[in-house]
């Protein structure tokens, strides 16, 4: 708990560091300040799930989830066998993402179940890192295994840096064959459509019940002015929160940023835990 809310960080990556290329490292050095997550990792650049353990519980941490990602053009591999070792420490704080590329998994429907098999709650894809569309039908086997088993699709709908990246794909409306196709499917979107789509985002988020916006990545006191054109309190209702650790200042530090915006207990309360309660029913 912090300051008498759950918190729940959707959006966290604890990754090997062997197994990542340097444009991540760069990344986590320069946006990762204000914490020493460097310390929280052994000689060889592994987790060491007590620190993280130790780490995330000073924060006021209920539930992190933690991401994984098949991306080795961009970002590298992050395989969730890695994380595995830290959800056993703690499988009430810590729990597994599962995430697929179509270059890489086939049949893309087998590899989702065996990652859910692994206690995975939710789908994580990165199109931009992985180089494919959200609306490749290729997908639509994973998608339906999502929908059947209740679990929701997290897509990173935000502009990335990394080398090999093509933003091209970020963009939210390739998801409304995806939304028309799988009526009832949670879709969280990841970073908030983060440079050039934050009100295809937002929009979104407001005309369907089961599309979300996730933060991370995104400067809490600067989002009333990404989100501008929109009713803000009533689209922060619809928010999910997420740090994007460790690049991020501080978990405590952006949620109490959060709740310093204005807006009243129940929604500050539905932004730090209360939607991702609803929304990754595995948490429950």
């Amino acid at each position: 708990m912090l300051d008498g809310h759950l918190l729940i960080d959707a959006h966290v990556h604890a990754a090997r560091l062997p197994t990542l290329r340097p444009a991540w490292h760069q990344w986590a050095q320069d946006f990762g300040t204000g914490h020493r997550w460097q310390d929280l990792y052994d000689a060889e650049g592994t987790v060491v799930p007590e620190r993280l353990d130790a780490h995330f519980d000073k924060e006021g941490v209920d539930i992190a989830l933690l991401f994984t990602e098949y991306s080795p053009k961009a970002t590298g591999m992050q395989v969730i066998e890695d994380v595995m070792p830290i959800v056993h420490h703690n499988p009430v704080r810590f729990r597994p993402v599962a995430n697929v590329n179509p270059h890489l998994h086939f049949p893309i429907a087998e590899e989702v179940e065996r990652q859910l098999g692994l206690g995975a709650v939710a789908l994580k894809l990165h199109p931009v890192h992985g180089g494919f569309s959200a609306s490749d039908t290729a997908l639509y086997p994973a998608y339906e295994v999502c929908r059947a088993a209740g679990v929701p699709v997290v897509v990173h709908c935000g502009s990335s840096s990394f080398p090999g990246a093509s933003n091209k794909y970020a963009d939210p409306v390739l998801l409304d064959d995806v939304l028309r196709d799988f009526p009832g499917l949670d879709i969280v979107l990841a970073h908030g459509g983060r440079g050039w789509w934050y009100d295809a985002a937002a929009f979104l988020a407001l005309s369907r019940e089961n599309v979300w916006i996730e933060l991370s990545g995104l400067p809490p006191r600067k989002l009333p002015d990404y989100y501008s054109r929109y009713d803000f309190a009533r689209l922060a209702r619809r928010f999910i929160f997420g740090t994007d650790w460790p690049g991020v200042p501080g978990v405590a530090r952006n949620a109490r940023a959060i709740a310093a915006l204005g807006l009243d207990d129940e929604t500050v309360s539905l932004v730090l835990g209360g939607n991702a309660l609803r929304v990754y029913r595995g948490l429950r």
